[in-house]
């Protein structure tokens, strides 16, 4: 069981793994730092401890320990216990949710054992807002897809506003990155995936039509440029979402959760 420490002093060298959250070049969740995960909040701390990430510590408020206290009894990781004030101090900014943990990060998946029993899957291009990566993986875990892949360009899916938009399921939906992108979609192919690469041309099949087959790999670009060309000849399709007149495209999040429903629907 987590062991409660009172800590009322903001410089204490054992709050360091919270220290400076907002700083862009000492914070502690950079993968070339600490390269801690940093979860905020209640629900997401929760998720944290049913995760195959491992807690270090807790900072936070009575309040949120009190409602963390059953969770705690699965960790012996310890809860640091403080004033909202002192916590604003040490991560540089008030936190209304009055709870993080620091978790380290395990080693990444394997993409072979995460594409093994995986039907549909999310694959990401460009994709560098961390809010975006965050609600793609709270879209997948609601709409039932069973990983997302990062190609080339992508932001750290770990940095700790993407945890947070994600309320967690980062830390749940398995990923993994490919190889050598993007040849190494070659090997989704070879384990009887159908990529579709997703894009707004008013040419491109429509996403009913062409995300049939068992196994679907759901290609997307960032905002703006979207997938590349290059990429988009290693897919199988190119399917568009309907849009009405004077619109071109969606959000990537949005679109990402209406090709995830598409697939629940056709199965359903």
């Amino acid at each position: 069981m987590a062991q409660t420490v009172d800590i009322d002093d903001p410089t204490d060298p054992r709050l360091d793994d919270f220290r400076d959250l907002n700083s862009s070049d000492r914070r502690p969740d950079l993968p070339e730092g600490k390269g801690l995960v940093i979860a905020e909040g209640v629900l997401v701390a929760q998720r944290l401890l049913t995760s195959r990430f491992e807690p270090i510590s807790f900072l936070g408020v009575e309040r949120r320990r009190a409602e963390l206290a059953a969770d705690l009894e699965a960790t012996d990781a310890p809860f640091y216990r403080t004033t909202a004030e002192v916590m604003a101090e040490v991560v540089g900014f008030h936190l209304n949710r009055g709870v993080l943990a620091a978790a380290r990060r395990p080693d990444p998946l394997d993409l072979d054992a995460v594409l093994t029993n995986a039907h549909t899957v999310a694959v990401l291009e460009g994709v560098n807002d961390h809010e975006n990566i965050g609600s793609i993986f709270r879209n997948a875990a609601g709409l039932g897809a069973d990983a997302v892949l990062f190609g080339g360009r992508c932001a750290d899916p770990l940095y700790r506003r993407a945890v947070r938009v994600s309320m967690g399921h980062v830390l749940r939906v398995p990923f993994a990155t490919v190889p050598e992108w993007p040849r190494g979609l070659e090997l989704l192919r070879h384990k009887d995936f159908r990529i579709v690469a997703l894009t707004p041309d008013p040419k491109a099949e429509t996403l009913a039509t062409a995300m049939t087959g068992g196994r679907v790999a759901l290609l997307l670009g960032a905002e703006g440029p979207g997938l590349a060309e290059h990429t988009m000849r290693q897919c199988d399709v190119r399917a568009r979402i309907p849009m009405a007149p004077g619109t071109d495209s969606l959000n990537v999040a949005t679109a990402a959760a209406m090709a995830f429903y598409e697939r629940v629907r056709m199965h359903t």
